[in-house]
């Protein structure tokens, strides 16, 4: 029985799909997925198993054209990601085309690629019709040449299971990377501050982009089998703590209710959760923050 094993980077502009797909071929919720852009802050990897290979997937952040120190550490993440990879996959949207972002990455690739298979997976693809698909494909394969070329649907699940047999059988053989009962090597502290996350960005939309960040502070086994999670939703002013907060906190409760439903679904146990809000004036410049989220502080310079 061979066994074969490796890294698969999903690379592309914000909203692709990365993180979607990556649900998708994981069966677990592993990296948040929102309708706003630039979410995924941490190089989550999940583990896909198929057949007798074992997929772990470097979910990336977006590509994208850094303008603060936090956006340039998160391009330099989904790069880095890139070119840790056995197999890089490079998800563009049907109805998008060839925007300015594929182009830069287009342009990086090259750079990325000496050495790797790259697949194309265009995504979204019940957005447009088939001839425009065609077209998209061709113009896509005579700017790079692409291993394979996939038209999947990642929300619908359509070409997902072509497209996971394929990187399964391209993955070098050997050893297995992770004990097949761990969907991530995230620690779960950071699964559930992402998950407060989500809800919190699902819940004030414009009014706080990026300006938030969570930390789970304790996590407390308890002898009945629960447990107790304390976290910290840190913001910039006060302005935007009265924000979270809500009237009468009600935001907050809100959040909290959502975030908690959610945790216990994922791990199967009750959860006492309690959310605190706090002012933090300059976290997008401290470091720790950065390590937090799987970043690279030094890359924001």
């Amino acid at each position: 029985m061979t066994t074969r094993a490796g890294f698969v980077a999903l690379i592309g502009e914000p909203n692709a799909g990365k993180s979607t797909l990556l649900n998708r071929m994981v069966g677990a919720k592993v990296s948040i997925v929102t309708h706003k852009v630039q979410t995924t802050r941490a190089r989550i990897r999940g583990v896909a198993m198929e057949g007798e290979a074992q997929i772990v997937f470097v979910d990336t952040p977006g590509l994208f054209q850094p303008r603060r120190r936090l956006d340039r550490a998160m391009v330099a993440a989904a790069w880095g990601g890139a070119a840790d990879a056995d197999i890089v996959v490079l998800m563009v949207e049907a109805h998008r085309g060839i925007t300015e972002g594929v182009e830069r990455i287009l342009e990086g690739l090259t750079e990325i690629a000496k050495g790797r298979t790259v697949a194309l997976a265009i995504n979204k693809i019940d957005r447009v019709p088939a001839e425009k698909l065609l077209g998209l494909s061709e113009a896509l394969n005579a700017r790079f040449e692409f291993a394979r070329t996939f038209m999947i649907s990642a929300e619908r699940g359509h070409g997902v299971a072509d497209l996971r047999k394929w990187l399964a059988a391209e993955l070098p053989e050997g050893p297995w990377l992770y004990p097949e009962d761990q969907i991530a090597d995230l620690p779960m502290r950071m699964i559930a501050a992402e998950i407060t996350r989500e809800k919190l960005t699902l819940r004030l939309h414009q009014e706080l982009p990026y300006q938030l960040t969570v930390e789970t502070e304790n996590w407390e086994e308890r002898k009945d089998g629960s447990a107790r999670i304390d976290q910290v939703i840190y913001v910039m002013r006060d302005g935007h703590k009265g924000i979270v907060l809500g009237k009468r906190g009600e935001t907050v409760k809100a959040v909290g209710q959502a975030a908690r439903a959610e945790l216990e679904e994922f791990l199967d146990r009750k959860i006492h959760l309690f959310l605190q809000v706090k002012v933090r004036p300059n976290w997008l410049e401290e470091a720790e923050r950065y390590s937090e989220m799987g970043l690279d502080f030094k890359d924001g310079n």
